[in-house]
């Protein structure tokens, strides 16, 4: 091999810029772990099926849905599940993927996904709690079979902006606005969760359709299991949580920078385009349940 002092300087900038980006990659590189690396079952433990290292399953039937949730807490991040909804007539059934805390005045955020009777498009229903108030629905439907293979669903926490995204595409934004006196979620760390229920009273057709037991077992499908968030340990005490996951001069959290605080203009482009072609419910114009618009929809930049 050439000794450095040999190659040209033009070319060693070049050399070294590109080892540069190299380990810049290798550092931002994030796999899917296996479910119980950061995954416990939390009911039902009889309703679930694990195919091999990768893939979990969890089963509803007439006697129990299930659920599983994380083994630690986390304060701002990123968290991805990959998930194949139940096949067939999925109607009355719901599965949800969610971020929540504790508490009579927690913070949540909602995948819950609205099975139908067999041909009709499945819905997604996002919400948010914030200080244990909900009342945020917003549903669309996907451009894509989601029972047909996997896809992945993501929510990413900073404390600018919640975001949901499909395969990588945002489908809702919710932005930080205290400076105008609007809550946000940014002071309670939160477990990640999934569950399979059955929630015929509402969940197909405003609860008109029924869940059909003869089709049982409802079954719903995950991969690719990852969070990039700040871990909080149970012994966190809570004047430390903020301290704990929020940059300093040792350390920089992505979550801090500040393009993680906005869309880029790419997204912003395909949250418009899901909005005016996916969704079909939005609380915010729902003028029989509110009157009067929430605070934040009159902030928020709900595009159409």
């Amino acid at each position: 091999m050439a000794s450095l002092n040999l190659i040209p300087m033009s070319k060693l900038r070049v050399f070294l810029v590109f080892c540069c980006l190299a380990l810049s990659m290798v550092g931002m590189v994030s796999s899917a772990s296996k479910f119980d690396e950061l995954f416990q079952p939390s009911w039902a433990n009889d309703h679930f099926i694990y195919e091999g290292d990768e893939v979990l399953k969890m089963k509803l039937d007439y006697n129990s849905g299930a659920g599983f949730q994380s083994k630690s807490k986390y304060m701002f991040g990123k968290v991805t599940v990959q998930i194949k909804l139940v096949e067939g007539d999925s109607a009355g059934t719901v599965t949800a993927f969610y971020m929540s805390s504790d508490g009579p005045t927690h913070n949540e955020f909602d995948f819950e996904f609205l099975g139908n009777t067999t041909g009709e498009p499945y819905s997604v229903q996002t919400n948010l709690y914030i200080n244990g108030v909900g009342n945020r629905e917003q549903r669309l439907n996907l451009w894509f079979d989601p029972t047909k293979d996997f896809h992945s669903y993501s929510i990413h926490w900073s404390p600018r902006q919640v975001i949901f995204s499909v395969d990588e595409t945002p489908i809702r934004e919710h932005s930080n606005l205290e400076h105008r006196g609007i809550p946000f979620p940014k002071d309670q760390p939160m477990g990640v969760y999934s569950s399979i229920w059955n929630a015929d009273d509402w969940a197909t057709q405003g609860g008109r359709v029924k869940t059909d037991w003869s089709h049982a077992p409802f079954v719903t499908s995950y991969r690719g299991f990852e969070i990039d968030a700040c871990e909080l340990p149970a012994s966190v005490a809570v004047a430390d949580i903020a301290r704990k996951c929020s940059s300093s001069n040792e350390k920089r959290y992505w979550w801090d920078e500040p393009t993680a605080g906005e869309l880029s203009v790419h997204q912003s482009h395909q949250l418009i385009w899901v909005r005016a072609n996916h969704m079909f419910y939005d609380y915010c114009t729902d003028t029989a349940r509110f009157p009067v618009a929430p605070l934040e929809c009159e902030h928020h930049q709900h595009r159409h």
